[in-house]
């Protein structure tokens, strides 16, 4: 008896509101070359990540090119790239551009989303976890996580990943000839006190007092940006306990989400 549907417009006033909530965007919103004037729907179908390509692009291009280089965040040439962007160009990076001037646009962007990659109104929940410590720490974390929304949670997957791969080349190594390769001195640590401002905002960009914080939650910030880098592979990973028990509860509640999620694995 659950309901097939392929669109939110297809469901009655009275079916499930978790639909909505398990949505993905439309493909219309993820091709530029579609039509501007064509009708959107909202598609139920599984699509792919929803990572701005900016974001994307930038951890592709220093992945790719230069994992061993320390980032030097200064003011350079990135205002071209970030007007093409702004402008929506398909800007593809290439080796031309630098990986410091690559590395300062993905910070910039962060820094000035209109709402922060971790939404404001769980500031305070994610900074109370900088005092717990071991698996409840981690626990907890893992709960908020599940509570952003889908492309937050997509995009901070994805730069977590990034910033775990970069950590890895932190130290120095040799090559399998024995030529020793630097290191980009970029540990967890760095990384997560160039980049936790910018993940966890307590202001919107240009409000009063933004970047007034305290010594209290700056060093919360950059504990709580840490354990994301270092665990983000188990905090993103439902456990198959959990997903039994919500199957459960929905069988009885909400059998049309059961069938949608079905569909989609």
């Amino acid at each position: 008896g659950a309901m097939s549907v392929d669109s939110i417009t297809d469901l009655s006033d009275n079916t499930s509101k978790l639909l909505e909530a398990l949505q993905l965007s439309h493909p219309h919103e993820l091709d530029a070359r579609r039509s501007l004037g064509k009708k959107k729907m909202l598609s139920l179908n599984p699509i792919t990540w929803q990572v701005p390509r900016i974001v994307d692009r930038c951890c592709k291009h220093i992945e790719t090119h230069e994992l061993t280089v320390a980032f030097i965040l200064l003011l350079s040439s990135i205002f071209k790239l970030r007007e093409e962007f702004d402008r929506g160009l398909d800007v593809f990076l290439d080796e031309h551009q630098s990986v410091h001037d690559v590395a300062a646009l993905l910070k910039e962007f962060l820094r000035d989303m209109p709402d922060s990659l971790i939404p404001r109104e769980l500031y305070a929940a994610f900074l109370s976890t900088a005092s717990m410590e071991g698996p409840a720490q981690l626990a907890a974390l893992q709960l908020l996580l599940f509570l952003l929304p889908p492309c937050h949670s997509d995009t901070l997957h994805r730069l977590l990943r990034f910033l775990s791969e970069v950590a890895r080349h932190a130290e120095s190594s040799r090559g399998p000839d024995g030529q020793e390769i630097p290191g980009n001195k970029m540990t967890v640590s760095n990384l997560a006190t160039i980049f936790g401002p910018n993940v966890l905002q307590k202001e919107k960009p240009g409000e009063k007092d933004v970047g007034a914080m305290n010594f209290e939650d700056s060093t919360a910030v950059i504990l709580v940006l840490q354990r994301l880098i270092e665990h983000y592979q188990a905090l993103f990973m439902v456990s198959p306990e959990m997903q039994r028990d919500i199957l459960r509860r929905l069988f009885q509640t909400d059998p049309d989400v059961i069938d949608y999620l079905l569909r989609r694995k």
